[in-house]
């Protein structure tokens, strides 16, 4: 990825926090939000960060206002430089309650689109409809993805987000978004001013088994969760919510070429790993 393979300095310089696995990626995987992108700036991204961007999620109803030829467009852009996209869960929402949900999925895959992500966070969705619409989602498309976390105000809450993510995944999710929002504030495992709870990390983490914490991708839109996400994971964790002007700046932080993370090499605070 970038030094290691073909980079300006990949003979001379080994990224501190080692190589990044290639895709398609088990782990580490970026997903970057689309709030309106045009075109031209869809293509300017993909130009740049295609290799390091696994996911780029179209947000909220952004699918439903392109001109259908410039929505197609980008999405033929995105698979042409191995990138997935996914229309934002709350698209998904407004189709299951109005009833036209099995339509939505199959044009969103006619449109071009790979991953589909199902969530609830403006809807309350009883348990065995989500259980249905991830069946049926992942019947259309290759990968699913759930959101669970939007309300979290206690242990037994960070539990039960926990148990969400279990069922899901047994249900036939590919991967599970912990909910941080475009703002990380205020929001599962954050407090209002964008830090990381850690007793709430640590008793969300706990609830999971080892298996299940690599298919968690943990929205962090601000440049100190992801530090501190690497930092505790190691550079292989999966981010979401990643703003594009920030793709190329996270991957220094996964590759070790930022001072927040190169500093985890040189005798500094642990970088964990996968714990």
């Amino acid at each position: 990825m970038i030094v290691p393979e073909g980079g300006a300095f990949s003979q001379w310089i080994a990224p501190p926090l080692g190589r990044r696995e290639g895709k398609p990626r088990t782990s580490g995987i970026t997903m970057v939000i689309d709030k309106g992108l045009s075109l031209a700036e869809t293509e300017s991204l993909l130009s740049m960060a295609a290799p390091i961007i696994d996911l780029l999620k179209l947000g909220f109803g952004t699918s439903a206002v392109y001109p259908e030829r410039i929505l197609r467009a980008k999405l033929e852009r995105a698979a042409q430089a191995d990138v997935m996209a996914c229309p934002g869960g709350t698209l998904a929402e407004v189709a299951w309650t109005q009833g036209v949900f099995a339509e939505y999925l199959r044009r969103c895959r006619e449109l071009g689109f790979q991953a589909m992500e199902i969530s609830d966070g403006t809807i309350d969705l009883p348990l065995d409809h989500r259980a249905r619409a991830i069946a049926a989602a992942k019947r259309v498309f290759p990968l699913v993805i759930t959101e669970v976390g939007k309300k979290l105000s206690d242990d037994v809450d960070l539990v039960r987000c926990a148990e969400g993510v279990l069922r899901d995944l047994e249900a036939g999710a590919d991967y599970v978004i912990l909910e941080g929002r475009e703002s990380g504030e205020g929001v599962g495992i954050y407090d209002p001013g964008g830090k990381v709870l850690d007793d709430a990390l640590a008793v969300f983490v706990a609830a999971l088994p080892v298996e299940a914490r690599s298919r968690v991708i943990w929205e962090a839109p601000k440049k100190s969760q992801q530090v501190e996400l690497i930092r505790r994971f190691g550079p292989g964790v999966n981010l979401g919510n990643v703003p594009p002007a920030d793709a190329i700046a996270l991957e220094c932080l996964r590759l070790g070429l930022r001072a927040d993370t190169f500093v985890l090499t040189l005798g500094g605070p642990e970088c964990h790993g996968s714990s």
